[in-house]
């Protein structure tokens, strides 16, 4: 999977023709992973715990709030990384739960547009102060000085780089067969 070995130091490409991760890309990778996978399940509690919610629950909420309370639901898998029927089955439990409306948007008639109700505005505003502790105690509080602009610069710039694909919501569906 990542060369030779694990840990290949050798520059030369492998049986598959793809050259193996050095010891310090290896070893970076598999920091960012575990970092984000303990962060996340962080999350993940706290959210089940303070507001019965998903991560991708709470994204979707937030992405509301944050756009003055109505998307449509291409611009909500743009911003999620998430299956189109995943978001539309998370979308459909919030609107069941009366966090979210759904309708024809009044711009384009072939796209749906979602808006957060005053009571997932109220969720929202309950969760988000255990939320933003979670993150400051695992995230924030290992960094001093410069880190935090130094992170943020490095990630933005890789997610920039990864956001250089096509939307998942441009896609095309894969049919069964």
């Amino acid at each position: 999977m990542y060369g030779g070995g694990v840990t290949d130091t050798h520059s030369s490409p492998g049986a598959d023709g793809v050259q193996g991760l050095d010891p310090q890309q290896l070893g970076t990778y598999f920091a960012l992973m575990e970092a984000t996978s303990v962060l996340h399940h962080a999350v993940e509690e706290q959210l089940r715990a303070e507001g019965d919610l998903s991560y991708v629950q709470f994204q979707l909420l937030a992405r509301l709030a944050d756009a003055n309370g109505q998307l449509t639901m291409t611009q909500l898998a743009d911003g999620v990384v998430y299956s189109r029927s995943g978001l539309t089955y998370q979308a459909g439990l919030l609107e069941k739960g009366g966090l979210i409306t759904r309708g024809p948007s009044p711009d384009d008639d072939r796209a749906t547009a979602v808006t957060i109700t005053g009571e997932g505005r109220s969720l929202l505003a309950r969760v988000l102060p255990g939320h933003i502790q979670v993150v400051r105690r695992l995230l924030l509080a290992p960094l001093a000085g410069d880190d935090l602009g130094r992170l943020g610069d490095i990630m933005t710039r890789v997610r920039d780089h990864m956001r250089t694909q096509p939307p998942r919501s441009a896609a095309p569906r894969k049919r069964g067969g």
